[in-house]
């Protein structure tokens, strides 16, 4: 159950198009007792009151230390940090185009933010009630899904993450059975890291951000402990990893 004063959730990567997406619909729930969101470049704007703003490189392993030492137990956290592309490179379309520098980013901000999180924030969610620890991954990472080919780079690092989160979920199960780990692909969402690729993107299947969110929130909403380690699409399938 939870507190008879509402919920502590925790939002990483607040300023981006998922993360603020996140920020307030879970403000705007009337069993959440406080947000706790991140920025790692501006605070972000128009954003709803009351929310608690900080700063954060969730690369940083002395940053993601401090942070989760200053937010007390947390109920649901939420990382929505993730890339795609820079401005010197996108997704490869060929083997021909790989970068093992690019491939190096794509590892250091797709999957190891999840983990410092995890190795941090264990003694936040260590308090008996059900919690959540999810991460915006994407259906790209499923090694079963791979049709296609192509997104090297960004491909390998959305599988490293779900086999961290899925290995995390196991030792989790023993250590803190209180807390459901998932994976959330959000489908093709209109924000800064899809929009160079949005013209193949069939009708009807570019979500807005307050769409994709509010159907990953759904999904987590019915999501207990015993569901801990699965992969989820914004629509309810349990994805192959």
């Amino acid at each position: 159950m939870a507190p008879a004063n509402g919920i502590r959730v925790a939002v990483v990567g607040g300023s981006g198009g998922i993360g603020r997406g996140f920020v307030h619909q879970l403000a705007a729930r009337p069993n959440v007792a406080q947000v706790h969101a991140t920025f790692c470049r501006h605070r972000p704007e128009d954003m709803p009151p009351g929310v608690c703003w900080a700063p954060l490189d969730v690369t940083d392993e002395a940053g993601v230390t401090a942070w989760a030492d200053s937010l007390g137990e947390v109920d649901w956290l939420i990382n929505a940090v993730g890339m795609l592309h820079t401005p010197r490179q996108g997704p490869e379309k060929s083997i021909r185009r790989f970068d093992p520098e690019f491939f190096l980013e794509n590892m250091r901000l797709n999957a190891v933010p999840s983990l410092l999180l995890a190795k941090h924030l264990q003694p936040n969610l260590r308090h008996g009630r059900p919690a959540v620890f999810a991460t915006v991954s994407a259906k790209v990472g499923s090694i079963e899904d791979n049709r296609l080919g192509g997104w090297v780079s960004y491909r390998a690092s959305k599988a490293a993450l779900n086999m961290g989160l899925k290995t995390l979920s196991i030792e989790w199960r023993r250590t803190l059975p209180n807390v459901v780990v998932a994976a959330l692909h959000p489908g093709t969402t209109d924000t800064a890291l899809s929009r160079p690729f949005q013209r193949s993107v069939p009708e009807g299947q570019l979500f807005t951000p307050e769409r994709s969110v509010r159907a990953m929130l759904e999904v987590l909403d019915g999501l207990t402990p015993a569901d801990s380690g699965g992969f989820w699409a914004f629509d309810g399938e349990r994805l192959p990893w």
